[in-house]
């Protein structure tokens, strides 16, 4: 019996090691998207990492490689901004913990104490490419907590987080209105904001004082707040229409925060603003309605502003109807169907989010070193009827059905 216990225990020891095998992909085309796509290419992965990418002729494949053919090879896809993982599959009170509508100012909420890995929609952005998350507290308060960044990998939290703190999630805009009786305009939101910006500003030189005993106790909320005026995290502020996004850059620009402009569906109407103000951003889920604070929305956003030189990643935000989350690779393909050119579609889903998620040293394309998260298709990337036939995570498939 103690010999079949140790038998066991070393095949168990085993597993993560079979499971970082090494690997060799070859495909007829990879896009590593920090550079040209590379035709009769060849991708090896040793340890989790990138080992080598190149051509069938520059790149030898060692004997003891596992050998898997493909038709194209993506890196894997970096959503920008999704609330998976806090917003579930069933639509149902019990996983919906992306909005906590106790109070429109809570930047101290975080993340990490919501997100669920083994959660459905987790497993559903996975299979269709999406190996890397910026997710968290969803859109409809003034501050309605913290993101954070995950793999889509398998795991436990703490095995599949890679920033446990990122930004701090806002929204300006009718959505607020809608679900507090306070603030009700948009004057008001903006004067509550400041407030509490201000009283931050207040809580930070107190925390600085030389004398100890003028130091006021910890309050999580202005814990919070402080990081944001330090530069420590950018706030990522939900805004639509010209006049919201224009509060926004008048906020970043009185109390000197980081500011990423999420949703920007009139951003067109404001580019020149933008780049002056240094604003980042990400881009609405091309497929979403025109409606609300939406309604001046046009599908030829993500060309217009790559165009005009903003970098543009493209989320797919969040959803009030099942399955409460689109596809990505369907919303960079929309992008390019209205104008955004065909690899700056790719660059927008993986390496541009990459960077401005501060990540691009590990994923986000196809580059030695890098983790290899990669994504394999029977067809182009872009054309419905094509299949994502293998995800891989740090080495390790995590999904080999074509969907």
């Amino acid at each position: 019996m103690k010999q079949i216990h140790k038998i066991i225990s070393c095949l168990l020891c085993a597993l993560p090691c079979m499971a970082l095998a090494q690997t060799a992909i070859k495909a007829d085309i990879i896009y590593t998207v920090s550079g040209s796509p590379i035709k009769n290419g060849v991708v090896l992965v040793k340890d989790g990492k990138i080992e080598n990418v190149g051509t069938a002729k520059e790149i030898s494949i060692p004997k003891n490689y596992k050998i898997v053919e493909a038709k194209v090879v993506t890196p894997g896809l970096v959503d920008a901004r999704s609330c998976v993982g806090l917003s579930g599959a069933l639509n149902i009170p019990t996983d919906q913990d992306q909005l906590e509508k106790s109070s429109p100012i809570q930047p101290e909420l975080r993340a990490l104490d919501a997100y669920n890995p083994d959660e459905k929609l987790v497993k559903y952005v996975r299979d269709y490419g999406v190996t890397t998350m910026h997710t968290g507290h969803g859109i409809g308060a003034l501050v309605s907590g913290q993101t954070m960044i995950v793999k889509t990998k398998p795991g436990k939290i703490d095995e599949v987080t890679l920033v446990p703190v990122e930004m701090l999630a806002m929204t300006i805009g009718t959505t607020v209105q809608s679900n507090f009786t306070s603030p009700g305009t948009k004057a008001k939101q903006i004067a509550m904001i400041r407030t509490e910006l201000v009283k931050t500003q207040g809580y930070m030189q107190k925390q600085n004082d030389k004398d100890t005993s003028k130091h006021p106790a910890i309050d999580l909320k202005y814990e919070a707040l402080s990081k944001l005026l330090k530069g420590e995290v950018k706030a990522l502020i939900t805004v639509n229409t010209t006049n919201d996004i224009m509060n926004a850059l008048r906020l970043a620009k009185e109390f000197n925060f980081k500011l990423v402009i999420d949703g920007a569906a009139e951003a067109y109407r404001l580019i020149d603003e933008i780049k002056a103000a240094k604003a980042e951003v990400i881009l609405h889920a091309t497929l979403a309605r025109n409606g609300g604070d939406m309604v001046n929305m046009t599908r030829e956003s993500a060309g217009i502003l790559t165009a005009a030189g903003i970098p543009v990643s493209i989320e797919t935000g969040f959803e009030g109807y099942v399955p409460k989350t689109h596809v990505l690779l369907y919303e960079a393909a929309l992008a390019v169907t209205y104008g955004m050119p065909y690899e700056e579609g790719l660059k927008a889903v993986t390496l541009n989010p990459a960077k401005l998620l501060g990540i691009d040293k590990r994923v986000g394309s196809i580059e030695k070193g890098k983790d290899a998260d990669l994504v394999l298709y029977d067809g182009d990337p872009y054309e419905y009827l094509t299949n994502i036939c293998k995800v891989m995570i740090d080495g390790i498939w995590v999904t080999e059905n074509c969907k």
